[in-house]
C-alpha cells in the first residue's frame, strides 16, 4: 500500500503522477511535511536535480513518529 504525502511534480516528469503541492525554496530551517494519523514503515524520497544541474542535494532527512505495537505470535 503506497501513499504519496507530498508531490510537487507539476509535469509528471518523474512518472509518478502530477503533484498538487507548490514548489519551495529550501531554507536553513528545512521543510516540515506533517502527516498526522498515518501509519508507515518506510519513507521513500524521489528527487530530480535542481535548477542549476542534475545533481540531487539532499543533506538531511529526519522522520519522527510513535513506536508501533509489537506483533503477537
Amino acid at each position: 500500500n503506497v501513499r504519496t504525502v507530498f508531490n510537487n511534480d507539476h509535469d509528471n516528469s518523474s512518472g509518478l503522477g502530477i503533484g498538487r503541492d507548490k514548489e519551495y525554496i529550501e531554507t536553513f530551517e528545512g521543510r516540515l511535511v506533517a502527516i498526522p494519523g498515518k501509519k508507515a514503515r518506510y519513507v521513500r524520497l524521489y528527487t530530480n536535480g535542481n535548477t542549476t544541474d542534475d545533481m540531487n542535494d539532499c543533506v538531511e532527512v529526519e522522520v519522527f513518529g510513535q513506536p508501533g505495537k509489537p506483533n503477537r505470535p
